[in-house]
């Protein structure tokens, strides 16, 4: 099985470095600092069983937001990360070709469900992150017609990015999405596949009945239908990922990235990580390289504590 590293991991940083949790400053991750404004929930959406009439909603705003094609069908589900985990039912037999680095809940999926997993080559299945994590590189030119392919967009929302949801009318594609990195909402646990009905339907009978609860189909459901704070957001991600490249310019080249997360080429990511901690600032690094660090954006009242630590 391939090594599951992700961010977050605040509880061992603090037995490391010490300090209560509201002293943390938490840039392990790509979520967004500041999250959709949650719209008010009435009891019945916590006391009743899902309807029908409440996943319509969401699936439709999904739909207009994202400009899913008619062809397509849409499934949510309790987070992305429940759909990777499926996804394997859909493939053919044969390898599966994952260009790394890359995020990876693909590959362990992929090897749990038995497939062989590779790099590069020949393969009946690939898997494109776009854009991809932790790099931001565009997925279109890893992009071949000629197999099964999954394309995971959880950060495609940023913007500045060609979508593949016009693609997502073939059998041979299925489309991720999701609400917790974008609208700041990643304990919500809502997520999306997007694909062709004959490949969408074995995917809804693997996740069961009622996926997603009641308050999530509303929140879903409210922030797919506001572009204008999406609009607002992707502004505001764009400047203050700029202000984060000018904080760190004297510690290290910008190597990738999307507004939502900056990958940083420093001297030593490990001592750097540790520098950070000490002033209570949670950092990324990788397993596969020591020199890469990843930030996530501070809230907007948190930037002072950022600016501390790097000057």
């Amino acid at each position: 099985m391939p090594d599951r590293d992700h961010g977050g991991g605040l509880d061992a940083a603090r037995a490391r470095w010490g300090g209560p949790p509201e002293d943390w400053l938490d840039l392990s991750t790509g979520i967004n600092p500041v999250a959709y404004p949650l719209p008010e929930i009435p009891l019945s959406d916590w006391t009743a069983l899902p309807d029908t009439g409440a996943m319509d909603r969401l699936l439709g705003a999904a739909r207009t937001f994202w400009d899913v094609p008619d062809g397509a069908a849409l499934l949510a589900a309790p987070g992305t990360s429940a759909l990777i985990a499926r996804v394997p039912v859909l493939a053919p037999h044969g390898p599966v070709r994952i260009a790394g680095p890359t995020y990876n809940e693909h590959a362990a999926a992929f090897s749990q469900a038995g497939f062989q997993v590779v790099t590069n080559g020949p393969a009946a299945t690939q898997v494109v992150v776009h854009p991809n994590n932790p790099d931001g590189r565009d997925g279109h030119s890893h992009f071949d017609e000629t197999q099964f392919n999954v394309i995971d967009e959880s950060f495609f929302d940023v913007g500045g990015y060609r979508p593949f949801t016009d693609r997502a009318t073939s059998p041979g594609t299925i489309v991720l999405r999701g609400i917790g990195k974008f609208w700041g909402l990643a304990g919500l646990r809502l997520g999306f596949a997007i694909g062709h009905p004959d490949m969408i339907a074995p995917l809804r009978d693997a996740i069961g009945p009622w996926p997603v609860s009641g308050p999530a189909l509303r929140i879903g459901a409210a922030a797919l239908s506001d572009p204008g704070w999406a609009d607002a957001a992707r502004t505001r991600l764009a400047a203050d990922a700029k202000r984060l490249d000018a904080l760190m310019a004297p510690h290290g080249h910008v190597v990738g990235g999307t507004t939502l997360f900056r990958l940083y080429d420093v001297d030593d990511a490990a001592t750097f990580q540790d520098r950070l901690a000490r002033a209570r600032i949670w950092s990324r690094i990788f397993p596969y390289s020591t020199r890469w660090l990843r930030l996530g954006l501070p809230h907007p009242d948190r930037w002072t504590q950022l600016e501390e630590a790097l000057t």
